[in-house]
């Protein structure tokens, strides 16, 4: 079983990739021809997640949706890292205890 920081860490991980992906697609937005990329997650076997990168079908931009990708992306980072937090506040508290 993977450990609870290790999870939190692959949902920071894939909130940088989305956060990352909406900078990239609002950057390229007067590109001709462009297509926005996709970021795709996955749940992994034993706990946190796994990210890939897509096109999407059609050429041009939606801003809007990559606005709330951001938003969502920031939210999703900051709930992970205040898992990986009390994780870690917990394990220092379990070994003082024992000490």
């Amino acid at each position: 079983m993977t450990s609870v920081s290790s999870i939190a860490l692959s949902g920071m991980q894939a909130a940088q990739a989305a956060l990352d992906t909406s900078a990239h697609n609002v950057a390229n937005v007067s590109t001709p021809a462009f297509r926005r990329q996709q970021v795709i997650q996955s749940a992994q076997r034993d706990g946190g997640v796994a990210t890939s990168l897509g096109r999407a079908t059609n050429e041009g931009a939606a801003l809007e949706t990559d606005m709330v990708a951001q938003l969502q992306a920031k939210n999703a980072f900051l709930a992970n890292l205040a898992v990986f937090k009390t994780s870690n506040q917990m394990a220092g508290a379990l070994i003082d205890h024992k000490a």
